[in-house]
């Protein structure tokens, strides 16, 4: 019988595998959009941008976050991004880099409001006490599911500023990465 853990991580994985599926079989579609007439150049399409975070004081925190989508039709893109973070607790002078990548969908209800879904895979260090009460480190990947939607401020011909609100579906009290399942994101794309 699988454990919980086992289940969520093969739920993630289903979910990933379905998000690469839908990408890689819209790639095989987008020579154009939908209607014949409305023919938009691959590079017309490509869309980058991504996050950066940055906090100082008892804990440092860097990241940063690039992504690259593409619009499949005039309301839906996917895309991929990595994810870079570099942590340092100051009371207890450890540091961590936690590194991993993502795929993501996107739907466009309306020009400013969209549709969210995003798996994520990241590597981390866990720490845990081992049978002795020894606490020892030891890297782990955490796989997320996250579903919301978000708002978008254009500025420019096609640039913009993306306010996400994400809620992990794969979420555990034990993650070593995210100590609650609702992410909240501010990032750029151009």
């Amino acid at each position: 019988m699988l454990s919980f853990k086992n289940k969520l991580t093969q739920l993630a994985l289903l979910a990933g595998l379905f998000l690469v599926l839908s990408v890689t079989k819209s790639y095989s579609q987008i020579e154009y959009y939908e209607d014949e007439e409305q023919k938009v150049p691959f590079s017309d399409r490509l869309y980058f941008g991504g996050n950066l975070g940055l906090q100082f004081g008892y804990l440092t925190y860097i990241e940063v976050s690039p992504l690259v989508g593409v619009m499949i039709t005039e309301r839906y893109s996917a895309g991929a991004g990595i994810t870079y973070q570099y942590l340092e607790y100051k009371d207890y002078g450890t540091s961590s880099n936690v590194y991993g990548g993502r795929l993501f969908n996107r739907y466009n209800i309306s020009p400013n409001i969209f549709a969210h879904a995003e798996y994520e895979s990241l590597n981390v260090e866990a720490y845990r006490r081992n049978d002795a009460g020894i606490l020892v480190s030891e890297r782990e990947w955490v796989p997320g599911l996250f579903l919301g939607g978000g708002y978008f401020v254009p500025f420019g011909r096609r640039g913009g500023m993306n306010f996400t609100f994400l809620y992990n579906v794969l979420y555990v009290n034990t993650n070593a990465i995210y100590t609650e399942p609702y992410v909240i994101r501010a990032g750029f794309v151009l």
